[in-house]
């Protein structure tokens, strides 16, 4: 302390201040450079990384999506066609059931197949 005190006396406040300011910027300085600066490299280094990766992430996010479109599409594709199927079904049935009816009625000699359909 009787240091600081003859410092001050001989050369005045203002420069030692000055001069003690000047180690604690120097200190800071390097107390960054040596501690500080290279974790933050491995921090930029892992950031970079992280973000490669979601961004492959996302990629596949879009991929995967765009095939679960497809996969639904193809679907409804398959729905529709299986409901035009069945109606072609129905339509044939009929058709035979009606041809049917009409070859027994033309047997019987009565036309109830023609009558019923003209109503």
């Amino acid at each position: 302390m009787e240091d600081i005190a003859k410092l001050v006396a001989e050369f005045g406040f203002p420069v030692v201040m000055a001069v003690g300011m000047g180690y604690f910027i120097y200190y800071i300085w390097a107390f960054i450079n040596n501690s500080i600066q290279p974790e933050l490299d491995a921090m930029h280094l892992a950031l970079i990384k992280c973000i490669d990766q979601n961004r492959m992430l996302d990629n596949d996010m879009i991929r995967l999506q765009q095939k679960v479109n497809v996969v639904l599409e193809y679907r409804e594709k398959d729905k529709i066609q299986e409901e035009i199927e069945q109606k072609a079904e129905e339509i044939i049935s009929k058709e035979k059931a009606d041809q049917l009816f009409a070859e027994h009625s033309s047997l019987s000699g009565k036309n109830e197949y023609e009558d019923k359909k003209s109503n």
